[in-house]
């Protein structure tokens, strides 16, 4: 799909013309230094949308990163980072975020059982046939580096534990504890010295011991960086972005595997809709939860994506101005461009990887998902503004890593409550706009505290953030 920049229609069926254009449109930059998270607004852009109260960041209270270990866990750490008998293989599954979540667990686990990490193994995607390795992702030696002090960090097992042949622990239960997790396997990894776990996706409590939780920011926040390649592009194309003002991230969630997933229709014609229910029908391990409701009642409750003309009436009811840059992530919406309709006519100035890119800079990402996302994941990341259309490991991920650098303004769609308003078609727009900014208040990427059983890398307040009425101990 591709963008006329010279007059913002999008899809313009040209893409000789358009490869001139974008040239115009791109200046020679050399790559950023973007550090994770800085946004940098331009100050000479004064034409009235910067200054609307849509681009204005949310008060972080002062709170900023502190990861102050306690003085057991540096005390530990000595033997830990020895240790020459204990190594834990992961296999790790799913799109890159949801690895990105296994691995950062992966890291916590081998710290419990006072064992090295070999590096962890990234499974297949049966669904991309994506066949990318941790170093193609993420940048391995900065993350070793990082945790040098707290989990030993191995490329491959030694010579000495090379014939071993690896327990192979199928019995895992979601949310273990860490004492569930010692009394389990520390007897095996004594025993055979090396343990292998697969799909650890939810097998860790989100409610863990301080040092542990400080230990998942540091590895999320911290260790994880994506790798030098990812990290050029992706620089580049937030400074394409930012080059003529302030932008909004969307991760639009409107593939055509979401809509069977969440047992949700897209509503942009009958036909697709039929097609959807058919595909369900055909193949109905595919949805994921709550199989009995129906699709208005999952709508009702909040559980489905937000379709173009949604996001659309969200985005204007919040104080979009039709002048905003927007930047979508994401994979192609079922529909193509006409799904994307309510959008591209409202918001004009609308691009994604493609448009931005020069011709042969996406190249070397061609079918690598995993790549492909980790550069939706830096544009969104470092935008003005970001909202997801339906939560996802994604969402929640940039969530957590805006707040970790400030609070940033991200937008969480309160769909439960706003989806009533807009069914209602007797409220003029003016008191449909009031009632929807009002829903949203609270929900533009305040400092929010973490409850029990959710994720500090999502809600890295109380655990990972301090503000001035707390001691301060930034890594």
């Amino acid at each position: 799909m591709w963008f006329n920049f010279e007059t913002l229609v999008p899809f313009t069926p040209t893409p000789c013309g358009i490869f001139q254009e974008k040239t115009s449109f791109l200046s020679d930059q050399q790559p950023s230094q973007l550090s994770t998270g800085a946004v940098n607004v331009v100050e000479e852009e004064v034409k009235g949308d910067v200054k609307s109260e849509f681009w204005k960041q949310p008060d972080g209270l002062g709170y900023r990163p502190c990861l102050d270990f306690s003085a057991e866990y540096t005390k530990t750490s000595l033997d830990i980072v020895k240790g020459r008998t204990r190594y834990l293989m992961v296999v790790v599954s799913g799109g890159m975020n949801q690895q990105r979540n296994q691995i950062v667990d992966a890291v916590v686990i081998a710290r419990i059982l006072g064992a090295a990490l070999v590096v962890p193994i990234l499974q297949v995607n049966v669904i991309w046939g994506d066949e990318s390795e941790f170093s193609d992702i993420f940048d391995l030696d900065h993350f070793k580096e990082v945790l040098a002090n707290d989990v030993r960090i191995v490329s491959s097992l030694p010579s000495t534990h090379v014939m071993t042949r690896p327990v192979e622990e199928k019995r895992t239960p979601l949310h273990a504890s860490p004492e569930w997790i010692r009394s389990h396997y520390t007897r095996k990894l004594r025993r055979d010295g090396v343990l292998l776990l697969r799909s650890l996706d939810s097998r860790l409590s989100k409610d863990l011991p301080s040092d542990l939780q400080k230990l998942r920011c540091k590895v999320a926040f911290h260790a994880l960086r994506f790798s030098p390649s990812i990290l050029e592009l992706g620089n580049k194309l937030t400074e394409r972005m930012r080059s003529k003002g302030p932008y909004v991230a969307l991760h639009l969630r409107m593939e055509k595997d979401v809509w069977v997933r969440t047992g949700c229709l897209p509503g942009f014609s009958h036909e697709i809709d039929e097609m959807i229910n058919n595909e369900r029908k055909r193949r109905p391990e595919l949805l994921t939860s709550r199989s009995i409701m129906t699709y208005h009642e999952r709508k009702l409750a909040g559980l489905c994506p937000l379709n173009a003309l949604e996001v659309t009436r969200l985005l204007k009811a919040l104080g979009a101005p039709k002048s905003a840059r927007i930047y979508w992530a994401g994979g192609v919406p079922l529909g193509g461009k006409e799904a994307l309709q309510p959008l591209t006519n409202e918001f004009p100035q609308f691009y994604n990887k493609d448009d931005l890119a020069l011709p042969g800079e996406l190249e070397p990402f061609a079918k690598k998902a995993s790549l492909m996302a980790a550069l939706d994941y830096i544009v969104s990341e470092n935008s003005n503004v970001f909202m997801p259309s339906h939560g996802g490991n994604m969402g929640h991920a940039i969530q957590g890593q805006r707040a970790y650098a400030g609070h940033k303004k991200t937008i969480t769609p309160n769909k439960r409550q706003m989806l009533q308003h807009f069914l209602n078609s007797t409220l003029y727009e003016a008191e449909f706009n009031r009632i929807i900014l009002d829903l949203h208040r609270d929900s533009l990427g305040q400092p929010e505290l973490r409850k029990a059983g959710r994720d500090v890398t999502k809600y890295p307040v109380p655990e990972c953030m301090c503000n001035g009425t707390m001691s301060h101990s930034s890594i």
